[in-house]
């Protein structure tokens, strides 16, 4: 085998359509992970195809020194659709890289070093990112990482408190957790981390690389939380399959953000692809969708297999089902027994991640699978 990185499934995956994969044997899979979170409009939308077609036939590439008509667009895009005062956006290919320029951007803007993170967050593979990832699976084969950075409980304004203080650059955090097992912050943590924030000087990061995009129920989580932090970083979901990320700011960060850069920020190509992507899920309403379909669905598996689970979390279409240590086999079973496609988050809990377009018949489809295996 030529490949090494990945450990392939043995599925290969040839098209899609909406909320479908298929593969090479034309067997359909309903993909209730969305590739991590990926194609918030599904497979192949119509929008974002043309808008892709369109521009790759004017130019692929010119590097962001040079303006481009749809960077400039999506640059206006994500500053008017963002929380206040948010507008400055700095665009990148992935989301470990809007992480890891908001980690330099925390310490050119503060003049810190230290950085604070929570226990069972994760941030990305970079080196600064993954300073910042909790996991030691993750970081021991590349230690050591950047140093000055201290981790604290998730979702515990107490601890954080004693951790940030003068000499903090950022506290950078997701409102849910996603790759350490779909953890909503509970009410009154995102309030207490920006004050604790505001009075130090700290930058607060929220991480929407999972979260934003309407899949909580608001376009990013920070507006359904209702507190707005120094910046948000975006990925996976914002270019509907195309490689891209972005690091929202707030000026004051942007104005001193020091001298970072990337050959590759806001291709025309891929610029075009998050632009038809952004103005498609606030003009057709899909995180107002998302909100009640994943009351729907989050209400019919707890009355399916709520007993025989240990929990079950999240918001919107951003969905953890807590089966302890079968998870990797529940996910096998749905895959193989019931052609239906969903993530792992930790060793314990089957994470569903779908397009924010799926409907009511999709989401049975699922409670009727997990019925079966779990039972």
């Amino acid at each position: 085998m030529s490949g090494f990185v990945f450990n392939e499934k043995p599925i290969q995956i040839e098209r899609g359509d909406g909320a479908y994969v298929y593969g090479d044997d034309g067997t359909e899979f309903l993909d209730m992970g969305a590739s991590y979170a990926c194609v918030p409009l599904g497979h192949g939308h119509p929008a974002v195809q043309d808008a892709v077609t369109e521009q790759f036939e004017k130019i692929t590439y010119v590097q962001a020194s040079y303006p481009n008509a749809e960077r400039t667009a999506l640059y206006d895009l994500l500053a008017d659709t963002a929380p206040d005062p948010i507008d400055k956006t700095w665009l990148c290919n992935s989301g470990t890289e809007a992480n890891e320029a908001a980690l330099k951007f925390a310490r050119s803007a503060t003049g810190n070093s230290k950085i604070v993170a929570t226990m069972q967050g994760f941030h990305g593979r970079t080196m600064g990112a993954l300073a910042t990832t909790w996991k030691d699976k993750y970081k021991k084969p590349y230690e050591p990482l950047i140093g000055d950075v201290e981790f604290v409980p998730y979702d515990d304004a107490e601890a954080l408190d004693e951790a940030v203080d003068e000499n903090t650059a950022a506290f950078i955090v997701e409102p849910v957790q996603g790759e350490g097992g779909i953890n909503p912050a509970s009410a009154g943590y995102l309030e207490a981390a920006r004050e604790i924030t505001e009075e130090t000087g700290t930058a607060l990061v929220f991480d929407e690389v999972q979260t934003g995009m309407g899949r909580t129920g608001a376009l990013w989580d920070s507006q359904r939380a209702d507190v707005t932090p120094d910046m948000i970083t975006s990925a996976k979901g914002l270019g509907n399959g195309f490689p891209v990320g972005a690091t929202l700011c707030r000026d004051w960060i942007a104005e001193n953000y020091g001298s970072h850069a990337s050959t590759f920020s806001g291709g025309p190509v891929i610029s075009a692809a998050a632009g038809a992507t952004v103005s498609t899920i606030v003009e057709e309403s899909v995180p107002e969708h998302a909100a009640d379909m994943g009351e729907y669905l989050q209400t019919e598996l707890e009355a399916a297999i709520g007993d025989e689970v240990r929990d079950i979390r999240g918001e919107g279409l951003m969905i953890g089902v807590e089966v302890g240590r079968g998870a990797n086999k529940a996910l096998k079973q749905l895959a193989l027994n019931h052609g239906i496609l969903a993530l792992p988050a930790g060793r314990t809990v089957v994470r569903l991640l779908p397009p924010l377009t799926i409907d009511e018949e999709h989401a049975d489809a699922v409670v009727d699978a997990m019925a079966e295996v779990v039972g």
